[in-house]
């Protein structure tokens, strides 16, 4: 979906059934204050929910944002999302606002294919914006006894967010530039061995690294690499 639209056709994507559902917030929780995971409540029946696809949400009279599900029970009606309120944007000033009970209206999840599960060992890439996508993954890695690894970059506030998420096999690392960095990215373990020669990796998060990331794994490694920025400094609506 586009992020940014006049508001008489963000008015009418809004209403549009085929796409939007009717969703109240059951409960927000601050794990800190840049983290807020929210619980909704809808009919979500007909929401095919998949690793890596994206909701998106209006975020102002113009604008929408995408963001992952980190759970759902179609029985139930719910599903959560963790949320990175960073900065002063539309979206992060918008979340930031919502508090129980509010009412508002949720698209049906799209995206492309990030998982296979046929392969044995999955390596997960990403920062706050990824942890939603972590977050649903782990039980179905656990589920189909896959050998994984999670690595974050995530800004010094946020190093204990993976803990308190209930996450496994991560390991965390300071967002100074080093996901930035091919020559420091050669020396991580992954590298040092041929365990992970032929992975599914599964990069998200920040373009710039991402980028950085993806061009070290394809010169080293033969797995299946899916990547998606979610986010670039100086840019709108990813």
């Amino acid at each position: 979906m586009i992020s940014k639209l006049p508001k008489w056709a963000a008015d009418l994507t809004e209403k549009t059934g085929s796409i939007m559902t009717d969703m109240k917030i059951l409960e927000t929780v601050y794990l800190n204050p840049t983290i807020k995971k929210i619980r909704f409540q809808g009919d979500i029946s007909r929401m095919n929910f998949q690793i890596g696809h994206a909701n998106v949400i209006r975020v102002s009279d113009t604008e929408f944002r995408n963001y992952t599900t980190s759970y759902h029970n179609v029985d139930e009606g719910i599903l959560d999302i963790v949320f990175h309120i960073h900065g002063n944007g539309v979206g992060s000033r918008y979340i930031d606002s919502l508090e129980p009970q509010d009412e508002l209206r949720i698209s049906i999840p799209r995206g492309k294919k990030v998982y296979n599960e046929s392969i044995k060992k999955q390596f997960i890439f990403g920062d706050e914006t990824s942890l939603g996508l972590a977050c649903s993954i782990l039980p179905i890695m656990k589920k189909n006894k896959h050998q994984y690894q999670f690595y974050f970059e995530l800004d010094d506030e946020n190093q204990n967010i993976p803990e308190l998420l209930g996450l496994e096999n991560y390991t965390v690392f300071s967002k100074k530039n080093t996901f930035r960095d091919e020559e420091w990215i050669n020396e991580l373990p992954i590298f040092n061995s041929d365990e992970w020669n032929t992975a599914n990796f599964i990069l998200t998060g920040n373009v710039k690294s991402v980028q950085t990331f993806r061009k070290v794994l394809k010169d080293n490694l033969q797995g299946n690499i899916y990547s998606q920025g979610y986010w670039l400094e100086g840019k709108k609506g990813l």
